[in-house]
C-alpha cells in the first residue's frame, strides 16, 4: 500500500464525525454550485443546534435550503456572495447576509485575509494513483479559499469527473474525508424561458459574433440560447467563467475547435461547470476542457488578451444613459455582480471585442402587470452592476442598440428604438420630461 492510501483510508469518516471540527463561532467556506457537498451540509445543519455563530461563506449554491432555515438563527449565518433562489428569501428577511465582490476577486477575500476561514467543505473526485483529487465541478472558487482554510472536510464522490488544469488537491491536505457515491447536482440551462423571445434575442446577438471569436456565456437561458445559433460560425473558443451542456454540441460539429484563440488557443477555460448528467461526463478527463482559479479566469486583463473576445450577460433592467442593474429589484437583492463586469471590461479591452447586456424588453410583475425593462431611470435602491461608461451593446428580442460612444441624447433614442413597441410612447414622453430628447 502507498504512504498517501494509508494517510487516505485513516481520514475517512463519517459527516456526522467530520462535522465536529466545526466549532461555535467558526468561518465556513461551503463550495458552490453544481458542487455543494450535501451529505456534510446535511450533517452541518443537524450539528447546528450545538453550534453558535457559524458563519458560512458560499457563492450560488444549488440545494435544499434547509441550513438557511429560520430554526437556524443564532446557530448558522449564511454570507452569500452570490444570491441563489434557496438563499434569496433568507437574505431579503434580514436572516442570511450578502457580501457584493466581483466574482474575479471572490477567491481573494479568503486568500487575501479578508474573511479568514476556519472550516473548507468540498467535494471533490476520488485520487489518482499519485493520490491528487480533482476539484470536478467547481474548482474556480474553490480551490483558492481550500488552500488557506485552518480544516478542510472533503466529501469524495465517485461520481464526480475528474476536470483537468488547476483543480487538484492532494489527500495530504485534507483533514477529514468521507466517501460517497451519488450523482452531481443539475441545473438545465434556460429550461423554464420564453422561448419565442429568447430565440429572438438569441438571433441578435449571433449576428454580433465574428468567426474566431472567443466567447463567455454569463447563467441564464439566453447566454446558453446563443449557441444553438452558431452552427455556421467557424473557428469559435471559450473563455468563460462556466460553461454548460450547449458548448458540447458545438464543439462535436467542429464549430468550437479554439484554433484562433490568442490566449490557450485549443482549450476550452472555465472556472466551474453548471450543467446536467451529459456535461459532467463528456468533461471527465477531457483534455480539452481545463478549470482555472476564477481570480485568473475573471480577471479583466486576462480576458483581454483574447481577441474577439465576446461577453454576453443578462440585466433586469437597463436607464436611458446606459446603467445596467443585474443584481436586485429596488433594494431587494436578487442575485449579484457575478463576472459580468470583469467580462464586460475584459472584452471591452479586448482587440475586436463585443460586449453584450441582454435582456427581454419587458417582465411581468407577480400582480400581473406588464412592465418595460427599458427605463428612463432605475428603479430606487436598484444596484449599478455595469455603469453607464462600460456599456457597449444592449440587446432585447427587438434589436440591438450600440452606445458606446454616444451621447445620453443619442443612447435614449437607441434604447427606446429596441424597447416594446407597447411602452415606446411612454417612455419617449418621459425621455422628453428628462430632458434627454
Amino acid at each position: 500500500m502507498l504512504n498517501w492510501q494509508q494517510t487516505y483510508e485513516s481520514r475517512i469518516t463519517t459527516p456526522e464525525q467530520a462535522m465536529q471540527a466545526v466549532k461555535s463561532g467558526d468561518r465556513v467556506f461551503l463550495t458552490g454550485n453544481a458542487s455543494v457537498p450535501l451529505q456534510l451540509l446535511e450533517a452541518l445543519v443537524k450539528r447546528a443546534p450545538e453550534l453558535r455563530d457559524v458563519e458560512i461563506c458560499h457563492p450560488l449554491t444549488i440545494c435544499p435550503a434547509d441550513y438557511v432555515a429560520p430554526e437556524m438563527d443564532g446557530h448558522l449565518r449564511v454570507n452569500s456572495m452570490f444570491i441563489s433562489a434557496n438563499v434569496r428569501q433568507a437574505v431579503n428577511q434580514g436572516r442570511a447576509d450578502f457580501t457584493p465582490v466581483m466574482l474575479s476577486e471572490f477567491p481573494l477575500l479568503f486568500k487575501n485575509g479578508h474573511l479568514p476561514l476556519d472550516v473548507a467543505l468540498i467535494h471533490v473526485s476520488p485520487p489518482d494513483e499519485q493520490g491528487y483529487c480533482s476539484m470536478g465541478a467547481e474548482a474556480g472558487l474553490t480551490i483558492s479559499a481550500t488552500e488557506v482554510a485552518k480544516t478542510v472536510i472533503a466529501q469524495v464522490n465517485q461520481k464526480m469527473p475528474r476536470t483537468l488544469g488547476d483543480t487538484r488537491m492532494h489527500i495530504d491536505k485534507m483533514d477529514h474525508i468521507i466517501q460517497v457515491d451519488c450523482i452531481i447536482s443539475e441545473h438545465a440551462m434556460g429550461a423554464d424561458a420564453d422561448d419565442a423571445v429568447v430565440e429572438q434575442i438569441a438571433g441578435h446577438i449571433s449576428g454580433l459574433i465574428p468567426d474566431g471569436a472567443t466567447m463567455q456565456l454569463g447563467i441564464g437561458a439566453i447566454p446558453d440560447a446563443v449557441l444553438k445559433h452558431l452552427f455556421e460560425k467557424k473557428d469559435l473558443g471559450v473563455h468563460s467563467e462556466l460553461i454548460s451542456d450547449g458548448v458540447i454540441d458545438l464543439v462535436e460539429a467542429g464549430v468550437v475547435n479554439g484554433s484562433r484563440k490568442s490566449l490557450h488557443p485549443g482549450k476550452i477555460i472555465c472556472g466551474f461547470l453548471l450543467g446536467t448528467r451529459r456535461l459532467y461526463e463528456w468533461v471527465d478527463n477531457n483534455p480539452l476542457v481545463e478549470l482555472h482559479r476564477t481570480e485568473y479566469v475573471n480577471d479583466p486583463f486576462v480576458v483581454a488578451q483574447n481577441d474577439r473576445m465576446v461577453a454576453i450577460n443578462s440585466a433586469i433592467e437597463v436607464d436611458f444613459t446606459g446603467q445596467v442593474c443585474a443584481d436586485s429589484i429596488g433594494p431587494k437583492m436578487h442575485s449579484a455582480v457575478g463576472g459580468q463586469l470583469d467580462f464586460i471590461y475584459g472584452s471591452s479591452r479586448s482587440k475586436g471585442g463585443v460586449p453584450i447586456i441582454a435582456l427581454p424588453s419587458t417582465s411581468t410583475l407577480r400582480d400581473g402587470r406588464v412592465v418595460s425593462k427599458i427605463v428612463p431611470m432605475l428603479k430606487l435602491g436598484a444596484g449599478v452592476v455595469t455603469s453607464r461608461n462600460h456599456v457597449h451593446y444592449v440587446v432585447t428580442e427587438f434589436g440591438v442598440a450600440e452606445l458606446y460612444g454616444k451621447t445620453v441624447r443619442q443612447r435614449t433614442q437607441a434604447l427606446i428604438d429596441i424597447a416594446h413597441p407597447e411602452f415606446r410612447a411612454e417612455i419617449t414622453e418621459q425621455a422628453r420630461e428628462l430632458n434627454y430628447l
